[in-house]
């Protein structure tokens, strides 16, 4: 993932025509956090307004008034030369405040340069995006490049002839529906993988119904083709012509278009929206369409209802800048993901059309790209820890540790959870991380009491489990480890790739669960000719007394095999709340009964596959409290320095957008393991896919 020098632009109203500038400059290669440099820009709309017919003067009129003071011009001079130095891009983002809401509808890509007076935006050297905030707080899960689908909508509503439809005195022409599909299938490439046309032998597949309802098949990118306007009715704002059941215009609110993608589930968001003007008022180098932007001005709405990435025109570009523009930006996102830079290299294609400033890009991505490359990183080749990782679990000296990132697909993120009960509690933000579940759970215990949160996670499993699975009706008042027995039946039964199911195939002794639930042990027990044991780590002394599961001491005899796997849960089990490891007292709680040698009864069995074998984490973040208060448990001082009989710990890490990079992820665990480390850029369930795919082409077996 590419980690370019970055410079923020942020603009805040101060009065009439005259708005407060924050320049933010960061170096990749420079962790410290510096203060902006202020100041002041002079806007003159009016005059702007009046010079829409010359992009070049409008682009110099503009540039003029953003740098016009000359602290700003010097900060800016200094970020291009230090950006030079470095031989890299520089990451432009245009951050529009609240407070100046109009700046939105100002040409910033018409910039220009104010050392040589050329357009700034068709270099490559520049990489321009605005940046837009949201109040959607979920983080943005990236998804590999090989699952990446495009879903491509083209509406030509019947009734469009006849001049009907009027937008800026233009009559609103048919859309040439086989055109445009034709178009979008060269630019898209292999990632064209649905679509939804209007077809008179089938009306009504591009209304606002059927996409919200296709995008829930998982659709990476949404690339909406159809007329667009600004109307002056009720609400007022930009408006698409749609169809209805019968084929008919339906012209919709964009607003509305908003509200139906909002209210999709965060995974079946698109990833990027492209709202692609159609070809109605004309040809070759005629204008497009007579949208007035319309397209454009729901990009700001988009990313506040969540959408990471939207790529619209923001006025009537010509059909010569769109056949030429789309191929290369979607060829160059194929090829590195990166929005702003296949922007630039689109841009470039098209830099002598007088047009070519039309495309924008909002940007809600901190980091720029829309997928990852699932894989190892480091130096070593990759097949080289492949075959490391695989030999240790063929020789039974591998040690799955199971982390929370398994169960999100069950229960959602804990991070989506803490910051849930944080806005539901009105919790401060000064006063706890509101992304970690611990520290909101201990201000819980603290306001209402010790067991409060307990018994909110356990509803909030609850209902997760009925929201997302279809379970038959004399389960609507099961236990917790009931609705578990039957997802993961469901989820077995359904894929064949479930990440439990792999698990319980590849032979292991020992697995180490901090998770309380029983889809793993389920799985074991489902897997022929497996017979598998339960047992609990003590880390609150009443626990012993409730006789949840069987106790192995220090010196049991007892030893598991790959035929009588043993299932250890290091953090609390589903059938008693009380006994998860939820808030930071119940972590401190647990990390002082395992550093008690007089008190810590930990199996030997236990002890041994987490010193000397191979570690496998599944589903963790390196900043998560469970992941340091497990890293200190099991890495205390006698089994940090016992000989680990594989030295190779593969270690999964899941790319959430603006997450750590995976070599200094790798060069943190490096240094705490003191042995080599080698970290998985994936989630749990990519890197679980892709082992049994290998161990099974390998011939691994039982």
């Amino acid at each position: 993932m590419a980690n370019f020098p970055e410079l923020e632009i942020g603009l805040y109203r101060e009065e009439t025509d005259r708005y407060t500038v924050e320049l933010r400059f960061r170096r990749p290669d420079d962790a410290a956090q510096r203060q902006p440099i202020r100041g002041q820009a002079q806007i003159d709309t009016a005059a702007l307004r009046a010079q829409l017919l010359e992009p070049a003067v409008y682009g110099r009129t503009l540039s003029d008034g953003l740098l016009a003071d000359p602290i700003i011009r010097k900060a800016f001079d200094a970020a291009r030369a230090a950006t030079q130095s470095l031989d890299q891009p520089l990451r432009v983002r245009l951050l529009v405040g609240q407070s100046a809401p109009e700046l939105h509808n100002l040409r910033w890509e018409t910039l220009r340069d104010p050392e040589n007076g050329g357009w700034l935006l068709t270099s490559e050297n520049v990489l321009f995006s605005r940046f837009l905030g949201s109040s959607d707080w979920r983080p943005i899960k990236l998804r590999p490049k090989a699952d990446l689908r495009a879903l491509v909508v083209i509406a030509n509503p019947a009734d469009l002839a006849g001049g009907r439809f009027r937008v800026r005195g233009h009559d609103l022409a048919p859309v040439k529906v086989d055109d445009e599909l034709a178009r979008a299938q060269r630019g898209l490439g292999d990632l064209f993988a649905g679509q939804l046309i209007s077809d008179p032998a089938a009306p009504g597949q591009a209304s606002i119904q059927a996409i919200t309802a296709a995008l829930r098949d998982r659709y990476d990118i949404l690339y909406l083709v159809c007329h667009g306007g600004i109307l002056s009715k009720e609400p007022a704002g930009p408006y698409l012509w749609l169809e209805k059941e019968d084929g008919t215009a339906d012209v919709v609110p964009g607003q509305t278009l908003v509200d139906y993608l909002s209210d999709l589930p965060p995974r079946d968001r698109p990833m990027l929206v492209v709202l692609a003007s159609c070809e109605s008022a004309g040809t070759g180098g005629t204008p497009s369409s007579a949208d007035e932007g319309a397209l454009a001005a729901l990009g700001p709405r988009l990313a506040e209802a969540g959408i990471p990435a939207v790529l619209a025109m923001q006025d009537s570009v010509s059909m010569d800048t769109v056949a030429g523009f789309m191929p290369v930006f979607f060829e160059q996102l194929r090829d590195h993901g990166q929005l702003d830079q296949a922007l630039a290299a689109a841009r470039g294609v098209v830099r002598d059309h007088d047009d070519a400033w039309m495309p924008v890009l909002f940007m809600r991505l901190s980091g720029g790209a829309i997928w990852f490359q699932p894989g190892f990183a480091g130096d070593q080749p990759e097949f080289e820890q492949w075959d490391s990782l695989i030999s240790s679990i063929r020789d039974e000296k591998c040690t799955p540790i199971l982390g929370p990132g398994l169960i999100d697909f069950v229960f959602g993120s804990s991070r989506d959870l803490a910051r849930r009960w944080a806005e539901k509690a009105v919790i401060p933000a000064a006063l706890v991380n509101t992304d970690s579940l611990p520290q909101v759970a201990q201000y819980l215990a603290t306001y209402q009491s010790p067991h409060f949160p307990h018994s909110q996670l356990k509803r909030h499993l609850e209902t997760q489990i009925r929201a997302r699975y279809a379970l038959p009706d004399d389960l609507q008042y099961a236990e917790l480890d009931e609705l578990l027995t039957n997802v993961g039946t469901l989820r077995r039964q359904q894929d064949n790739q479930d990440p439990f199911y792999i698990l319980s195939q590849l032979p292991v002794s020992v697995y180490i669960n901090t998770n309380p639930d029983t889809l793993l042990f389920e799985a074991l027990t489902a897997t022929n000719g497996k017979q598998p044991k339960e047992a609990s780590f003590i880390w609150k002394d009443y626990l012993r007394e409730l006789e949840l599961l069987p106790v192995f001491s220090r010196d049991d005899r007892f030893r598991p095999s790959v035929r009588e796997p043993m299932v250890y849960y290091l953090m609390g089990h589903v059938r008693e709340p009380d006994s998860w490891v939820v808030s930071e007292d119940d972590h401190f709680d647990y990390l002082m009964r395992v550093d008690d040698d007089a008190e810590t009864d930990i199996p030997s069995f236990v002890d041994r596959a987490l010193s000397e074998n191979s570690l496998l984490f599944l589903g963790f973040h390196i900043d998560d409290w469970n992941f340091r208060v497990l890293f200190r448990s099991i890495m205390n001082e006698d089994r940090r320095y016992r000989r680990r009989y594989h030295q190779s710990v593969a270690v999964q890490i899941d790319p959430s957008e603006g997450s750590q990079q995976p070599e200094r992820v790798r060069r943190y665990l490096e240094k705490y393991f003191g042995e080599r480390i080698s970290v998985y850029w994936g989630s749990a369930e990519d890197f679980l896919k892709e082992l049994w795919q290998r161990w099974q082409r390998d011939g691994g077996g039982l």
